[in-house]
């Protein structure tokens, strides 16, 4: 298999699908002439042309709106937003119509469409462009939201979410565009909805995604010298979650410690805890620990940055605490 970036699987899965599908095509900022705020789409508009790759004004919720229009009637846009902190502006057309209107018509109107960008904390970029909002989406019935970790899950899910007859929020790392990894060559797909365990063990399930997956792995090698066994979980999608993996995970190893890089009152952890503790309470041996950004907005000095992200030895203390180091 060939060794890529997660920018280029990306890239190779609009590429794909829009050779394969000519109802496809993408719109946002910059997407075109510029090729991407992160190069994403680069020579998407040489071989598709303006008709299929448009550039937008600075105007989100005009743009998605135009997205939810033209899936209506039967095309399947893919909108980048040039970071998911501007989604914020288009809110009321991602949950208002792209989310309900296919339940609200009865069926009459699918909304096939992905709403794709970078997300997450980068490297001192402030309070404004620094959150993790995979929350807000997976609250809303009507979305699907998905958060790949490595080139081959970001390649496979692409396509499967482009494929999709409802609106997907396909959420990737700011700061893992240039992580490589193994991706096939030619036509491949990740269902929705299906987690990964990316490492086995036996001792304690580490359920993390996105950045926080990498350094749930790194952690677990290091937890091999305190003689501790860590199972890595990885879920891709939020909503749909896949409960059955991560409920026999918990019930294995009888622990459970779930990393995100969102904030802990109300996220994405919360609810995965819940799930366990509904589905594998009898199982547990300890309760269930979660490693999250402080609740706090996201300071621009580098070093207070670090303070507030999730970091290894957290990791480390949550593991040694379920398991009773």
């Amino acid at each position: 298999m060939a060794i890529i970036n997660l920018r280029e699987a990306l890239n190779q899965a609009m590429r794909e699908e829009m050779r394969r599908d000519e109802r496809v095509f993408l719109i946002g900022e910059e997407v075109g002439f510029y090729q991407g705020a992160y190069k994403v789409s680069r020579n998407l508009l040489e071989e598709f042309g303006t008709t299929r790759v448009v550039d937008t004004p600075i105007t989100e919720l005009g743009f998605v709106g135009v997205g939810i229009g033209a899936a209506m009637v039967g095309l399947r846009p893919i909108i980048e937003v040039m970071t998911f902190n501007f989604s914020i502006l288009a809110l009321d057309q991602i949950l208002n119509n792209a989310a309900k209107i296919r339940y609200m018509s009865g069926g009459q109107f699918k909304i096939p469409m992905v709403i794709r960008g970078p997300g997450g904390a980068a490297h001192m970029l402030g309070a404004q462009h620094s959150q993790s909002l995979e929350i807000y989406f997976a609250h809303i019935p009507g979305l699907k939201v998905i958060i790949p970790s490595t080139p081959y899950d970001a390649k496979g899910l692409l396509k499967s979410a482009i494929r999709d007859d409802n609106p997907v929020i396909f959420i990737e790392a700011e700061l893992m565009y240039g992580l490589k990894g193994e991706v096939p060559e030619g036509d491949y797909t990740i269902p929705i909805g299906v987690a990964d365990i990316k490492r086995e063990g036996k001792d304690v399930t580490l359920i993390a995604y996105s950045k926080m997956l990498h350094l749930a792995l790194d952690t677990a090698k290091e937890l091999e010298t305190l003689g501790v066994d860590a199972e890595v979980v990885d879920p891709r999608t939020i909503r749909p979650l896949d409960v059955k993996t991560i409920v026999d995970s918990v019930k294995k190893t009888g622990r459970a410690v779930i990393v995100e890089e969102g904030w802990r009152f109300g996220g994405v952890g919360a609810e995965i805890a819940n799930i366990i503790y509904d589905n594998a309470f009898s199982d547990l041996d300890a309760p269930v620990e979660r490693v999250t950004n402080l609740d706090l907005p996201m300071p621009y000095s580098r070093n207070l940055e670090q303070a507030i992200l999730p970091n290894k030895e957290r990791v480390i203390e949550a593991v040694k605490k379920v398991c009773y180091l």
